[in-house]
């Protein structure tokens, strides 16, 4: 089966702070350094080195022809990238405190100029069983998720970065809503109800350091699963990787339980190395990690 992730492409650039500037403050950076990610591109390549499939639909400005390469070398299929020569690449500016806490500006430069006539190209081999993943950061959310329901997919949609037009619009045709802890009371608050009555058949809540826990809202089964326990570095594209490796697991027919498993395991991993979507840890790594935490028979 294959992952199809409507997704943002973004240049990272990350200054290490020795803490976050307050309002009307010029704060020195100790550090400098710029990579790949956006929540499309991380959630991609999270879910190719989770082992999958993964077809990604995106775009980015001629000056970014690096981040393609870096996409495909992760093992995703790049072929319904978009290179807009006329328009500037997304990009997100990070600030990153010693415990590894982050605050990001982003901009959607091309991540928002995608056409609905690529996204139908990108979907037309798309087969009952694969997975449409989504966020906040591009858009045609609604015209993507309405070709994937039409043609069998499963939907998949972060809704990060919040914001509630989006989501009354996409919920409808979403099949797994993936949230934070903070979102997830942000869209109970617009929806006028209760997290567990939210209007889709599953959720998954991430709950950072804790962990994160699925509901089935149709059979009102739960799963948690705790997060190992880590010294974070950095805590950027965590989510990202969570998501990506999730994924992954439905893809590849593992029972749920394993998937959230897998999933933690890989965003204990990542926030363990500086970075976003270059920092996410391989297959093989986050199976290793997760083997070394078990106690010995």
């Amino acid at each position: 089966m294959t992952i199809y992730n409507l997704g943002s492409i973004n240049a990272d650039w990350f200054y290490k702070v020795p803490r976050f500037p307050v309002e009307g403050e010029t704060l020195a950076a100790t550090d400098c350094k710029s990579g790949l990610g956006g929540k499309g591109a991380n959630q991609s390549v999270a879910a190719a080195r989770g082992g999958a499939e993964v077809c990604h639909i995106g775009g980015v400005g001629g000056e970014s022809v690096w981040a393609v390469e870096l996409m495909k070398s992760a093992g995703v299929d790049t072929t319904h990238v978009a290179i807009n020569l006329a328009a500037p690449t997304g990009h997100a500016l990070i600030f990153v405190e010693p415990g590894g806490e982050n605050q990001i500006v982003i901009f959607a430069g091309t991540n928002r100029m995608l056409e609905n006539g690529d996204i139908k190209a990108a979907l037309a081999r798309a087969r009952s069983g694969d997975i449409l993943m989504m966020q906040n950061e591009t858009n045609g959310q609604e015209y993507a998720a309405k070709r994937a329901r039409d043609r069998g997919l499963k939907v998949v949609y972060s809704a990060a970065p919040f914001d509630v037009d989006a989501v009354r619009r996409v919920l409808p045709l979403v099949d797994l809503l993936v949230l934070n802890q903070v979102e997830a009371e942000q869209v109970a608050e617009a929806l006028g109800c209760e997290i567990t009555n939210l209007p889709v058949p599953q959720l998954l809540v991430t709950h950072g350091a804790h962990g994160a826990t699925w509901h089935d809202l149709d059979s009102g089964e739960t799963l948690t699963v705790p997060a190992p326990k880590v010294v974070p570095v950095d805590t950027t594209g965590a989510g990202d990787t969570f998501i990506g490796y999730f994924c992954a697991g439905l893809d590849l027919g593992l029972p749920v339980a394993e998937c959230l498993e897998m999933a933690v395991g890989a965003a204990a991993l990542k926030v363990t190395r500086e970075g976003t979507a270059e920092a996410i840890p391989a297959r093989e790594e986050v199976h290793g990690f997760l083997a070394d935490l078990k106690p010995l028979a």
